[in-house]
């Protein structure tokens, strides 16, 4: 006889896989089911609510508010559970299992990946999972533990703990550079930029100087990318302005192939964070690398 609830956990568990993966095939592929069974579990927990979750077109799969509620809902409690079962399963306080996380390639080859060989010798019944990456929903998508994000979040469904924080600069190249003055902030907003099209909004930046305060200089982008390397690369070619982390540029400023623009000024802080499922129980594979990057790259 099939227990109830267990029947309405794997309903359930189904029908947060379909929304995650925005796809009933991806989603069966992941739980290991058919597409026709995850089809049929779906729809048995929209008839054993009464209502209609997912409206399902031959394009996408969007959420009724009555099924974007229950996802809301039971997205905590189901990964509380399985947080619970990972615990009890490997054992209170046992480090083990597979650590799925990700980060930006940049930052994770310069800091985070020569630190794994020393956490896998700390805890060897760890098996490492890195992906190369910087979103957030693949904490979700993909099911990751945990997200390595830089740059200051806005506000987020998901904990979060600071690991640390760095500083960005305006460069250009000389090359670029030696084809105007730049005295003020304000003489930016006739030069081209090459921005990270991940920004929220238009992107503007906030300079600060110690004696004038502050001023904002929205940006007139003329080419973007998503990868920080590009955004030096194009840097580096004469293309234009950009704002990059100081640690990504020190060499080409040592070198002389970047210089800093309105170096009396200073732009905002940036944060590095860890990011986390909000759920009651946090795995002890996760707070054993989050309290592990805290002891190695916080200052």
């Amino acid at each position: 006889m099939i227990n109830p609830l267990h029947a309405h956990l794997n309903r359930v568990q189904t029908f947060l896989a379909v929304v995650d993966f925005a796809s009933y095939t991806q989603a069966a592929h992941y739980l290991g089911m058919s597409k026709a069974m995850a089809s049929l579990h779906v729809k048995a927990l929209e008839q054993a609510l009464g209502s209609t979750l997912l409206i399902r077109s031959t394009r996408r799969i969007s959420l009724t508010e009555a099924g974007q509620d229950f996802y809301q809902e039971f997205k905590g409690i189901v990964a509380s559970i399985d947080a619970a079962f990972d615990n009890v399963l490997n054992g209170h306080g046992r480090v083990a299992g597979t650590l799925r996380f990700s980060s930006t390639g940049e930052y994770a080859e310069k800091y985070v990946l020569p630190l794994l060989p020393l956490f896998a010798a700390r805890h060897p019944e760890v098996r490492l999972s890195y992906h190369f990456n910087s979103s957030l929903n693949d904490l979700v998508a993909e099911k990751l533990d945990l997200v390595i994000r830089l740059g200051n979040l806005g506000d987020s469904a998901f904990k979060s703990r600071k690991l640390d924080e760095y500083e960005i600069v305006l460069v250009a190249s000389p090359a670029f550079a030696q084809g105007f003055a730049l005295r003020v902030p304000q003489d930016l907003n006739r030069l081209p930029w090459i921005t990270h099209n991940t920004l929220q909004g238009p992107p503007s930046w906030t300079f600060s100087h110690p004696a004038r305060g502050e001023v904002e200089v929205t940006v007139n982008s003329r080419h973007e990318s998503n990868a920080s390397t590009a955004i030096r690369a194009l840097t580096l070619a004469a293309l234009g302005v950009a704002v990059l982390p100081a640690w990504m540029v020190e060499e080409d400023l040592a070198q002389g192939r970047l210089m800093r623009l309105l170096p009396e000024y200073s732009l905002p802080k940036q944060s590095v964070q860890v990011v986390f499922p909000n759920s009651a129980h946090l795995p002890a594979k996760s707070r054993a690398f989050i309290d592990f990057l805290a002891q190695h790259l916080g200052r």
